[in-house]
This record gives structure tokens, C-alpha cells and sequence, in this order.
């Protein structure tokens, strides 16, 4: 079969590398900017030699000893533990929310059975079924530590009021009433040893795979010469935004260059609504097993996508979820196309729900094909 694939992000590269395992599809492969991997871009800096996650920090954790053992078959994984700190009021904290940031926060001594008792005593137990983000917080961890940790990074982030937002949102942001500071609880945890993009380079790297850079798609245009499509861009943006565009988050970064060690850390959030970026990333401490004299990092903000900007987080506000049925309706009348990826269904996915995704979308696509 002659497929097309639109992106050469996860998703594609995943389905074209399942799907030419053999010589009965053909597949080409087409992507809007200069380079393989979507976000998950890096590539070395050629000042200091750092390898820079180029749209912003991606540290593979999954439970998913499939998805693990797949992507590790094109890199050397190495082990990384993401330790995030949040700064709030100046003060330095550890986050997620654990021991240490409870006992800190209130200048206690608890242990964990005491700190359990002592934050359900702040959560708000009037919150039966939270309808929103600032109910699942004030639920979970009560009015103080919301407004300390959660409100002004969530505001920032999101451009509007927490309240607005769904609840689902805040499930991803585990408190845990021990001192384990690592930001994931999944059992899988790394970064390639030599960055994303050479991961793309082999999965692509196949005889049956012609991958076009810098090539926009238009549906209609080209899509007749193919048997199968599977599309992992914006979803409104197929349909020539018929229906209004939906709600996405970007973001942007100013860039430091800095001697020695700016931080001391990859990764530091920045909870005050008065302070503008989000947070601050260092990308030589996501290579640990390097050494860099020098550094760099960068300030991250937050802003509404234009049409000039690449499309991060989905808003998914109520307005969004109405736009999105009318959508999916009409995807569902393109029979030749495969809709995959975090763009094309408008849902926050990770690096490993997309690749999940992807194997499953392959398998089911050759069953039907056979």
C-alpha cells in the first residue's frame, strides 16, 4: 500500500517504522518544519557542546515495559531522575508536593501518618465532586498550599483563572507523605544518552520511507495519490478551521549563556504570579554523564497559540469540547485517514502515550490490511 504520514513527530515515526518492517507499504512521509522529532527536537549547541532539548525539557517515564523496550531499541537510555524545585516567595521548595515541602511550608516536624492528618484538617472536605481545577486542589491539599504551589504557576501557565479549568488536570500532581522528591512515580525512567533526534534518524532510516522536511500539508491536494493517511497535526487545522480554531497553550524562551552553573538544577518552577516565566530550565544538568564548563539556560513563558506558533497544550475549555465534537464528526467521514497523536485527538498525551498509541494504531491498521 502507498500511506502517507503528516508529522515526523512520535506518532509518525513510530507508524512508519512498524508499518515498512516489510516491503508491502511504501510510505512517505511529510512535515511542515526543518527537522525530524516534533518537540521532542534536540540537538547540541554549538557554543558549549550541551544538548538542548530544543522546545522545552522531555524526560521518557512510562509504566509500560512495551513502550520502554521499544523505544530502547534506538538509543541507550539513561537512567534520570527529574527532581523539580519550586520557588515561591524566594524560598526554595521540593516538588511535587512531599514530606518536605509540607514539614517546610508550615515549619512542622510531622511524619508521614501526622502530615496525612494534619492536611486533611486543611482540605476542603465541603468539596464532594470537584468540577474544576481550583476544587480538585482546595480537596486535596487545602487553600494554603494551593494558592503557594498551584494558583499562580497554573494561572500563568493557562492564561486564565484555575476555576476555569478542568479538574482532570491537576490527577497528574501526586502529594506524597514521604521524602521522595522524584516528580514521576512510573517505573521507567530516562533520558537518551545522545538526545531524541538520533532516535528519529533510525526509524525513519528505511529503504520503503521517503521523508519530505519543510513540506505543508493541504488535504485534498495530494491526499488522492495515497491509499491511507495517518494525520498527527491539528485537528481544525484539516478541516481549514471550519468550525473556529480550538484552545491551545505555547510556549517561548529567553535564552542565558552563562559560565559554570546557573541553578544547580534542571529545572526549577517559579510559583509567584508576579514573576512572568513559569520556569526556569538547565540543559546541561539533563546529561549528567557530560561535563560542561560552561552553560545554558532558559526562562520559559506561556502565552495563547497564534497561528505563527507551534500548538503545545490543549486547553480543552467547554467552548473547546464543543468544537471538538464537530470535528471529530467530520473526521469520521475521511474513511482513508487515521487520526494519532496529542494534535490530531486534542488530548494531553506524554511522549509514551503517544508512542503506545502509535503501536496500537499499527498493529490494528496492518490486521485490517492482511
Amino acid at each position: 500500500m502507498n500511506i502517507l504520514i503528516v508529522g515526523a513527530g512520535f506518532s509518525g515515526a513510530v507508524i512508519a517504522e512498524c508499518l515498512t518492517r516489510s516491503s508491502k507499504h511504501q510510505v512517505t512521509v511529510i512535515e511542515s518544519r526543518s527537522h525530524l522529532g516534533g518537540n521532542c527536537h534536540t540537538q547540541r549547541d554549538l557554543e558549549t557542546g550541551i544538548m538542548l532539548h530544543t522546545y522545552g525539557p522531555h524526560i521518557f517515564n512510562t509504566d509500560n515495559l512495551e513502550v520502554w523496550q521499544y523505544i530502547s531499541r534506538f538509543c541507550e537510555m539513561m537512567p534520570y531522575t527529574n527532581r523539580v524545585k519550586t520557588v515561591y516567595e524566594n524560598e526554595v521548595y521540593s516538588f511535587p508536593i512531599n514530606l518536605h515541602t509540607i514539614n517546610q511550608f508550615f515549619k512542622k516536624n510531622l511524619n508521614p501518618e501526622s502530615a496525612r492528618e494534619f492536611l486533611k484538617k486543611l482540605a476542603d472536605a465541603t468539596i464532594d465532586m470537584p468540577e474544576n481545577f481550583e476544587q480538585q486542589a482546595l480537596k486535596f491539599v487545602g487553600p494554603e498550599l494551593y494558592h503557594a504551589f498551584l494558583y499562580g504557576y497554573t494561572k500563568k501557565q493557562w492564561g486564565c483563572e484555575p476555576s476555569e479549568l478542568p479538574a482532570s488536570i491537576l490527577k497528574r500532581l501526586p502529594v506524597r507523605f514521604n521524602y521522595n522528591d522524584n516528580y514521576y512515580s512510573t517505573k521507567y525512567q530516562g533520558i537518551p544518552k545522545n538526545g531524541y533526534t538520533p532516535i528519529f534518524e533510525q526509524m525513519f532510516d528505511r529503504e520503503n520511507i521517503k521523508v519530505l522536511l519543510n513540506t505543508k500539508f493541504n488535504a485534498g491536494e495530494i491526499d488522492a495519490d495515497f491509499d491511507h493517511i495517518f494525520y498527527t497535526g491539528p485537528i481544525d487545522e484539516l478541516f481549514h478551521y471550519r468550525f473556529g480554531r480550538l484552545g491551545y497553550r505555547t510556549v517561548f524562551f529567553n535564552r542565558f549563556d552563562v559560565a559554570g552553573d546557573h541553578q544547580g538544577n534542571a529545572v526549577i518552577n517559579y510559583a509567584d504570579v508576579d514573576v512572568p516565566y513559569t520556569r526556569v530550565h538547565e540543559h546541561k544538568h539533563f546529561t549528567p554523564w557530560e561535563s560542561h564548563d560552561r552553560s545554558v539556560y532558559f526562562e520559559e513563558f506561556s502565552k495563547e497559540t497564534t497561528e505563527m506558533d507551534v500548538p503545545y497544550y490543549p486547553k480543552r475549555l467547554s467552548h473547546d469540547m464543543d468544537l471538538l465534537k464537530l470535528y471529530q464528526i467530520e473526521a469520521s467521514k475521511v474513511k482513508r485517514y487515521t487520526m494519532l497523536g496529542r494534535l490530531a485527538t486534542y488530548r494531553y498525551m506524554d511522549m509514551h502515550h503517544v508512542i503506545g498509541e502509535a503501536l496500537r494504531a499499527a498493529e490494528e491498521f496492518e490486521l485490517n490490511h492482511t
